[in-house]
């Protein structure tokens, strides 16, 4: 690590390392930053910590991934999420986000290879699974409808609604999954968790250049006037990390880009005869390219995956519609094709909010061409479950090419704590090539 710097005075604005952003996956960078002895400061334009896209999170933790190191780390995140006061240090701490574990169900379908790959992590990596049969779904959510609707359409196809041929088999179940309670309140306990250790939140502030003098960081300008001395400058400002990209005096060389995307997310009350609850299990649809979970007040949550029917909604994401638009109602009435009973308002309610997603539906944590410049981006959408393991992934990056290390010609390899694996770092790098065996979509 960079030798902690000298401040003059307590008022004097000098730090280890900044993190822009305060949503889950830059507090859980300071967090661990702190840990290691580091004096962090997050900073984000926003009034709290989680307040931005990591508030309309689903919060999902599940551990299928399209990728081996991403089911490995999902798998590694389940294990903090299942202890996160133990995670925290904070076993007295009255309010913490909690996790519930429902348990989360996969339908096999032609178009995810029958869960072929998946299956294969899952098997290397202990995850526990179970193969269930159509008549176990039936089971497990009465009145449901097996038949195929593949591919995907939208309400205005002719086509839309009309059963193609065929009934889903059956799925996998991941009894090791839930979903956090509460994104935002995650996000503040790791802020707390990171106050403690010393850490310090600008609150409405933005960062408006970040100063790269013979091509090392030196710190960051404010927007009230002030500067920031710091080494070491985190972009972890999910959908704005382009634009903190832009403020950077220097190129940080990215092959894999990213940009912001606008998501809605619809809530419906589920039939009676279901028995779906706050309990209920999580789905993922790929027929119906649409995946569900329980929501607050006995709800349903309804989200897609992303097929060609639902292209991507590229935004400015200083200037989006909030509004829920024939979206939301689309996937809705998708859903509704598998439970017959659901009511359809054409009012629906529920959220629309940003990715901040990867050309190819994986992050980046890296470092980049400036010296002392680090990326988590490309993370909201799918990174929610992963953050506590990002957070030390990061720390440990960071500790790593401060010291010495060349990151992208000798890659951090970093052992996971309760998973029995090891991650190549590359998976994540800003220079890798576009990874063919991405989902390309929210499912990653």
């Amino acid at each position: 690590m960079i030798a902690p710097t000298n401040p003059s005075g307590p008022t004097d604005l000098h730090f280890d390392a900044v993190i822009i952003g305060a949503g889950v996956i830059g507090c859980a960078i300071a967090f661990n930053l702190a840990r290691k002895g580091y004096r962090t400061l997050n900073i984000d334009m926003l009034p709290a910590a989680g307040y931005g896209s990591t508030s309309s999170s689903a919060a999902v933790v599940r551990t299928y991934y399209s990728t081996l190191d991403g089911s490995a780390m999902a798998f590694e995140g389940y294990h903090a999420w299942r202890n996160w006061p133990g995670y925290l240090g904070c076993e007295d701490t009255p309010e913490l986000a909690r996790f519930i574990e429902t348990g989360t169900l996969v339908m096999k379908t032609a178009a995810n290879g029958y869960l072929e790959k998946v299956l294969k992590s899952a098997e290397q990596l202990g995850i526990r699974h179970e193969h269930w049969s159509a008549d176990q779904i039936r089971q497990a959510m009465p009145g449901y409808n097996l038949e195929c609707y593949a591919p995907a359409k939208k309400m205005d196809d002719e086509a839309f609604g009309e059963p193609s041929g065929g009934e889903i088999s059956g799925g996998v179940y991941f009894p090791q999954g839930g979903y956090v309670d509460d994104p935002q309140l995650a996000a503040r306990n790791l802020k707390s968790a990171t106050e403690a250790l010393g850490g310090t939140f600008f609150f409405k502030t933005k960062v408006t250049g970040i100063s790269v003098p013979e091509n090392r960081i030196t710190g960051v300008d404010l927007d009230d006037g002030r500067t920031v001395a710091a080494p070491i400058v985190i972009n972890a400002a999910g959908p704005h990390s382009g634009k903190v990209n832009a403020l950077l005096q220097g190129d940080p060389g990215m092959n894999i880009r990213t940009r912001p995307l606008r998501q809605e997310v619809v809530q419906i009350t589920p039939p009676g005869t279901l028995g779906y609850s706050r309990e209920g299990l999580i789905v993922s649809d790929n027929d119906i390219a649409c995946y569900i979970k329980p929501g607050s007040g006995g709800q349903l949550m309804i989200g897609s995956e992303n097929p060609p029917c639902d292209p991507p909604q590229d935004v400015d994401p200083d200037d989006f519609s909030r509004d829920l638009s024939d979206r939301a109602l689309t996937y809705a009435y998708r859903y509704s094709q598998r439970l017959p009973e659901l009511g359809v308002s054409q009012h629906p309610v529920g959220v629309a909010d940003l990715y901040d997603a990867t050309d190819d539906w994986l992050p980046i944590y890296d470092c980049s061409d400036v010296s002392g410049y680090y990326l988590a981006i490309g993370t909201s959408g799918n990174q929610f479950k992963n953050a506590p393991v990002a957070g030390r992934l990061m720390a440990e990056l960071i500790t790593y090419c401060e010291e010495g290390g060349a990151q992208d010609k000798d890659p951090l390899q970093f052992k996971l704590s309760h998973v029995d694996h090891t991650i190549n770092t590359a998976t994540f790098s800003r220079k890798r090539s576009i990874n063919q065996d991405s989902s390309f979509s929210v499912l990653g």
